[in-house]
């Protein structure tokens, strides 16, 4: 029997975000056959055309969303076997390159993704739980932790490869449970117990056991075709974390912004509410902004100071972030 030889296709997967109305939105594509299944813009890498990997993510984005990509940064490469595969498929195995990739919003860009089956959707829709700026998420103690709980409760399931931690130790590390506190970067470590724990349509999907009946899971946000919720919470936890020790937060800003924008906007990324007094002692202490001398009315109260980043920061020290604390 002559032996068989998988074939391979490798593409570009890209969460591409922005923040519009004091709301992290990712760039998504309606897929027609699946029109209730969100996935994030993918392309195909084309080595004939494309030196790097970057460089055609670039082009199809751009071509595809008429957005101008800032900072990009290659996350992960996503190529479980069975990942875009059906029983019975005889098609390549995909790799896809999952990367981050910050922009700001244009006026001529909803039009360009209209036509190709594309809008911005909040991140927050597809993570609920992540969502902590209103204060604790309600279905945390209402669906989540118990759900998890029972599931820590059992006994692993047979094959299931040995962990340094117990499910329990996982949980509470995980979602800040007892004394410990949230952190705000474990958005991935979350999905994937979340997943694990068959709470999640994806992992009904693929034919994992629940840890409840399936006709008691609870919504737990927006799915999404294949692994994409997974690159998603990637890339959320890595811009988390980012931004604390680079100046991402102003590739998501416009040139100029008052104070009040950039902690909004601050607080959309990572989730969380920031005091106002702290949060202005902060960039103040690190430096990382600088009056224009103009003002701005847009809010209809008082005439708001308007800043811009210190582009020369870059070349004064190696970590220039916005160090927000955990809970």
């Amino acid at each position: 029997m002559p032996h068989r030889h998988a074939s391979i296709e490798i593409g570009l997967n890209a969460v591409i975000v922005s923040v519009s109305d004091g709301t992290p939105q990712i760039v998504h594509v309606n897929d027609e056959k699946e029109a209730d299944l969100d996935s994030l813009p993918f392309g195909p890498f084309d080595p004939i055309h494309h030196r790097t990997f970057e460089i055609g993510l670039r082009s199809w984005v751009e071509n595809q969303t008429a957005l101008s990509l800032g900072y990009v940064e290659q996350l992960y490469t996503f190529g479980d076997r069975g990942r875009h595969r059906v029983t019975g498929d005889e098609g390549p195995h995909v790799v896809s390159v999952g990367y981050l990739a910050l922009t700001r919003q244009t006026a001529g860009s909803e039009n360009t993704l209209a036509r190709h089956n594309s809008a911005w959707r909040s991140w927050y829709d597809y993570f609920p739980w992540e969502d902590w700026r209103s204060g604790r998420p309600f279905l945390l103690d209402r669906d989540i932790l118990p759900a998890l709980e029972t599931w820590a409760s059992e006994p692993p399931m047979e094959g299931e490869p040995p962990r340094p931690l117990a499910r329990q130790e996982r949980v509470r590390l995980a979602f800040g449970t007892d004394a410990t506190h949230w952190d705000e970067e474990r958005a991935l470590e979350r999905f994937e117990l979340l997943y694990e724990a068959g709470l999640l349509r994806e992992a009904k999907r693929d034919g994992r056991p629940a840890a409840l009946a399936r006709d008691t899971l609870p919504f737990l946000g927006v799915s999404m075709r294949f692994d994409h919720r997974r690159v998603l919470a990637t890339a959320i936890s890595r811009l988390r974390g980012k931004l604390k020790y680079r100046p991402v937060i102003f590739e998501l800003m416009p040139e100029v912004f008052t104070l009040t924008e950039l902690q909004t906007s601050v607080e959309a990324i990572s989730g969380r509410h920031l005091h106002k007094q702290n949060f202005r002692r902060l960039v103040e202490n690190a430096d990382l902004v600088e009056p224009t001398g103009a003002t701005s009315t847009a809010t209809g109260g008082r005439p708001a100071a308007l800043f811009r980043f210190r582009h020369q920061l870059m070349s004064e020290r190696p970590a220039p972030g916005l160090r927000v604390g955990g809970r």
